[in-house]
């Protein structure tokens, strides 16, 4: 008999993750414009993004307990549908009903962040599944597409903002809504492997232990990455000064860029995934504390930028780390993976609009404001952007407590 071929099915699964990047692109990169024209708080905003990864936490923790009743075909046969409708709530409802904007902005995030946690836990255990001879490359393409995704988006959204303004963003989405449709059709037509739906062996010492482990390892990498990835458009444009054309095409564009890049090195060299970790957790760590402190604007935005290189691996990486140890971990193993992941990147971003809109009006910014450098939001923003780097430097911690304590084989 002649071997399936699951040329298709990877390719639908590289198409799904390239057109959910604009999910979390876009909504960051209007967080002014929603600020300024329906009156939301920056507190909200980030709420929005709690919303999202809530809701994906939510998905994916179903996964992780009744992932044996799903089939995995239909599901992600729908899931594009689900997409689709979520970006006409979300376009529609402020355009229709500007009173009731943010009302419709909830209700188009919960919605389409459904299809997005089905997406997060089903299209890494399919491409594992799918043979290959390098899974783990396989698996860095997969996520580099996420990158790719989002410059893409990013760029395609900066020329619509500057040649119709942002005032008309609704229609931009309302566009994107039916792609993914395309991926609901790539999938019905394409084979599905065998996906193991079941938990890991878990009979061996210490296998619960590092997936723990590795759960916390993604919370703490998700954190890092989503927190500025979130933030970088309204940073670049209220804390630095910068145009917002210029912040999104240098700034977002590139950051996602360099995410995409790393991403696709790893899956050509794939160096020690333990090591490229730490690095990782180190070198972001160093970039965090350089984009919040520093009072030169060029370093400041080569920093804030270079987050994207040094989060990029973070969470793919994870993912890795846990199959070398762990071979064939399943559905349950990656539901739990995302749903830390998922956790990592709702609070994040959230705790980084408290924090902007609570030190925006603390005396600590009114003081700083009396000197005339900074305005009140300059310094709720560079706080945040400070106080995030206690992420990556508890990621720096416990994977130097997981190298040190297993090997590459696991124990």
């Amino acid at each position: 008999m002649d071997p399936v071929n699951y040329s298709l099915t990877r390719k639908a699964c590289f198409f799904s993750y390239l057109s959910m990047a604009a999910l979390f692109v876009w909504p960051s990169m209007l967080f002014v414009t929603f600020h300024n024209t329906y009156g939301i708080s920056y507190t909200l905003l980030g709420t929005l993004v709690l919303v999202n990864f809530c809701t994906q936490l939510t998905v994916d923790l179903i996964f992780t307990f009744f992932s044996k009743h799903f089939n995995i075909r239909k599901t992600v046969i729908i899931m594009p549908v689900i997409t689709t409708v979520g970006i006409l709530v979300y376009s529609i409802v402020p355009s229709v009903s500007p009173q009731n904007a943010y009302v419709g902005l909830v209700l188009g995030t919960v919605i389409f962040s459904v299809s997005a946690g089905l997406g997060e836990v089903l299209l890494s255990p399919i491409i594992a599944a799918i043979p290959s001879e390098h899974p783990e490359k396989d698996m860095s393409l997969l996520h580099s597409l996420y990158g790719w995704g989002v410059v893409g988006s990013v760029v395609i959204a900066s020329i619509f903002f500057a040649v119709f303004s942002t005032e008309r963003w609704m229609y931009l989405m309302g566009a994107w809504a039916f792609l993914p449709i395309i991926t609901s059709v790539l999938f019905y037509l394409s084979p599905m492997p065998d996906v193991n739906v079941s938990s890991s062996e878990g009979g061996k010492t210490g296998k619960g232990k590092f997936i723990a482990l590795c759960a916390l390892c993604i919370f703490l990498g998700s954190s890092a990455e989503n927190t500025m990835t979130n933030w970088i458009s309204g940073y670049m444009e209220k804390a630095l000064g910068v145009s917002k054309t210029l912040g999104d095409m240098l700034g977002l564009a590139v950051f996602a860029l360099l995410l995409a890049l790393c991403r696709i090195w790893y899956a050509k060299y794939s160096p020690d995934i333990s090591k490229t970790l730490l690095v990782s957790m180190i070198g972001a760590a160093v970039c965090y504390l350089v984009a919040g402190l520093s009072s030169v604007t060029v370093v400041a935005f080569i920093a804030a930028v270079l987050i994207g290189l040094f989060t990029s691996m973070l969470w793919p990486g994870t993912l890795i780390l846990m199959e070398e140890r762990l071979p064939m971990p399943g559905v349950t193993a990656y539901a739990l993976m995302a749903a830390c992941g998922d956790l990592g990147a709702s609070v994040a971003p959230q705790l980084m609009g408290i924090i902007v809109d609570k030190v925006s009006v603390s005396g600590f910014a009114k003081r700083l404001c009396e000197s005339g450098f900074f305005t009140p939001e300059e310094v709720g923003l560079k706080t945040g952007v400070v106080i995030a780097t206690v992420f990556p430097v508890l990621g720096i911690v416990l994977l130097a407590y997981i190298m040190r304590c297993y090997s590459k084989n696991g124990r």
